[in-house]
C-alpha cells in the first residue's frame, strides 16, 4: 500500500505533498479520536490507514478545507 507512494501522480493529484501530508495528519487524528476507518484495516496502523483510503479516493482535501473554514468562524 505505501507502495502507492512512490508513483508521484497521486501527490501531485492533490496538489503536492504539503497538501497531501495535511490530508495524512488530519485523518490520522480522526482515526484516532474514534472516526470509523473507511477501508478494512487488515492489521494496518492508523497512517497506512488513512493513506489508503486517499489512494482509493475515499477522502479528499476538500472534505478537510471545509472543516478548517468552519474552525476559524
Amino acid at each position: 500500500m505505501i507502495e502507492a507512494l512512490k508513483d508521484d501522480r497521486m501527490v501531485h493529484r492533490l496538489g503536492g505533498r504539503f497538501r497531501f501530508t495535511s490530508l495524512v495528519q488530519h485523518r490520522v487524528r480522526e482515526l484516532m479520536e474514534g472516526s470509523r476507518p473507511l477501508v478494512e484495516r487488515q492489521g494496518r496502523n492508523d497512517i497506512e490507514v488513512a493513506i489508503q483510503e486517499i489512494v482509493d479516493g475515499k477522502i479528499t482535501i476538500a472534505e478537510i478545507s471545509g472543516d478548517e473554514d468552519e474552525a476559524a468562524e
